[in-house]
Protein backbone atom coordinates (compact mmCIF):
# COMPACT_ATOMS: atom_id res chain seq x y z
CA UNK A 1 0.00 0.00 0.00
CA UNK A 2 3.23 1.81 0.78
CA UNK A 3 5.38 3.12 -2.22
CA UNK A 4 8.14 4.54 -0.75
CA UNK A 5 9.26 5.26 2.88
CA UNK A 6 12.25 5.74 5.24
CA UNK A 7 13.58 3.66 7.47
CA UNK A 8 16.64 4.50 9.69
CA UNK A 9 17.85 7.40 7.39
CA UNK A 10 17.35 5.38 3.93
CA UNK A 11 14.70 5.82 1.42
CA UNK A 12 13.36 2.66 0.39
CA UNK A 13 11.03 2.41 -2.64
CA UNK A 14 10.71 0.15 -5.99
CA UNK A 15 14.23 1.32 -7.28
CA UNK A 16 15.61 0.20 -3.56
CA UNK A 17 17.45 1.38 -1.05
CA UNK A 18 18.96 5.14 -1.79
CA UNK A 19 19.94 8.61 0.37
CA UNK A 20 17.22 10.59 1.74
CA UNK A 21 17.48 13.38 -0.57
CA UNK A 22 16.39 15.73 2.54
CA UNK A 23 19.79 14.64 3.73
CA UNK A 24 21.30 15.18 0.29
CA UNK A 25 20.31 18.76 0.09
CA UNK A 26 21.96 19.04 3.89
CA UNK A 27 25.26 17.31 3.21
CA UNK A 28 25.74 19.55 0.08
CA UNK A 29 25.88 23.09 1.53
CA UNK A 30 28.06 21.64 4.67
CA UNK A 31 31.31 23.25 5.09
CA UNK A 32 34.56 21.71 5.53
CA UNK A 33 35.13 21.13 9.62
CA UNK A 34 36.77 24.19 11.50
CA UNK A 35 37.61 21.37 14.69
CA UNK A 36 37.56 18.44 16.09
CA UNK A 37 34.36 18.28 17.29
CA UNK A 38 32.95 19.04 13.71
CA UNK A 39 34.78 16.37 12.06
CA UNK A 40 33.43 13.93 14.00
CA UNK A 41 30.16 14.96 13.45
CA UNK A 42 31.09 14.70 9.83
CA UNK A 43 33.27 11.64 9.82
CA UNK A 44 29.44 9.97 12.19
CA UNK A 45 27.26 11.34 9.76
CA UNK A 46 29.33 9.99 6.65
CA UNK A 47 30.16 6.73 8.89
CA UNK A 48 25.94 5.91 8.53
CA UNK A 49 26.52 6.03 4.73
CA UNK A 50 29.75 4.08 4.95
CA UNK A 51 27.89 1.02 3.16
CA UNK A 52 27.28 3.17 -0.18
CA UNK A 53 30.69 4.52 -0.45
CA UNK A 54 33.60 2.07 -1.98
CA UNK A 55 37.01 2.49 0.04
CA UNK A 56 35.08 4.30 2.78
CA UNK A 57 37.94 3.66 4.88
CA UNK A 58 40.86 4.49 3.12
CA UNK A 59 39.05 8.26 1.78
CA UNK A 60 38.61 9.09 5.46
CA UNK A 61 42.02 8.09 5.91
CA UNK A 62 43.31 11.87 6.33
CA UNK A 63 40.55 13.17 8.32
CA UNK A 64 40.66 9.91 11.05
CA UNK A 65 44.24 11.13 11.49
CA UNK A 66 42.95 14.71 13.14
CA UNK A 67 41.19 13.06 15.34
CA UNK A 68 44.06 10.86 16.97
CA UNK A 69 45.00 12.06 20.85
CA UNK A 70 47.77 14.91 20.86
CA UNK A 71 47.70 16.01 17.62
CA UNK A 72 47.15 19.73 16.31
CA UNK A 73 43.89 19.83 13.98
CA UNK A 74 46.05 20.97 10.68
CA UNK A 75 43.35 20.51 8.28
CA UNK A 76 45.31 20.65 5.16
CA UNK A 77 45.17 19.97 1.36
CA UNK A 78 44.76 16.47 1.78
CA UNK A 79 41.95 16.47 4.31
CA UNK A 80 40.28 18.86 2.05
CA UNK A 81 40.30 16.43 -0.69
CA UNK A 82 39.49 13.74 1.49
CA UNK A 83 36.47 16.18 2.90
CA UNK A 84 35.12 16.89 -0.71
CA UNK A 85 35.45 13.24 -1.84
CA UNK A 86 33.19 12.02 0.67
CA UNK A 87 31.12 14.84 0.64
CA UNK A 88 30.61 14.14 -3.16
CA UNK A 89 30.14 10.04 -2.61
CA UNK A 90 27.63 11.63 0.11
CA UNK A 91 25.64 13.06 -2.44
CA UNK A 92 25.88 10.67 -5.56
CA UNK A 93 25.66 7.23 -3.81
CA UNK A 94 25.07 4.79 -5.62
CA UNK A 95 21.56 2.83 -4.61
CA UNK A 96 21.47 -0.70 -4.03
CA UNK A 97 18.44 -2.28 -6.57
CA UNK A 98 16.39 -4.71 -6.28
CA UNK A 99 16.72 -8.39 -7.14
CA UNK A 100 16.38 -9.44 -10.88
CA UNK A 101 14.09 -12.35 -10.68
CA UNK A 102 14.79 -13.72 -14.01
CA UNK A 103 18.33 -14.17 -12.92
CA UNK A 104 19.94 -16.80 -10.41
CA UNK A 105 20.89 -16.21 -7.17
CA UNK A 106 24.17 -18.22 -5.31
CA UNK A 107 24.06 -18.97 -1.94
CA UNK A 108 27.60 -18.79 -0.56
CA UNK A 109 27.22 -20.13 3.27
CA UNK A 110 30.70 -20.88 5.96
CA UNK A 111 30.49 -22.02 9.37
CA UNK A 112 32.77 -22.16 11.94
CA UNK A 113 32.94 -23.95 15.83
CA UNK A 114 30.83 -20.64 17.14
CA UNK A 115 29.62 -18.92 13.89
CA UNK A 116 27.85 -19.42 10.90
CA UNK A 117 27.56 -16.91 7.86
CA UNK A 118 25.34 -16.80 4.93
CA UNK A 119 25.13 -14.14 1.70
CA UNK A 120 22.87 -14.40 -1.06
CA UNK A 121 23.71 -12.40 -4.04
CA UNK A 122 23.15 -12.63 -7.32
Amino acid sequence: MVEEGIVLGHKISKVGLEVDQAKIDAISKLPPPVNVKTLRSFLGHAGFYRRFIHNFSQIARSLSALLENDREYDFDDACAEAFHTLKNALITAPILIAPDWTQPFALMCDASGYAVGIVLSQ
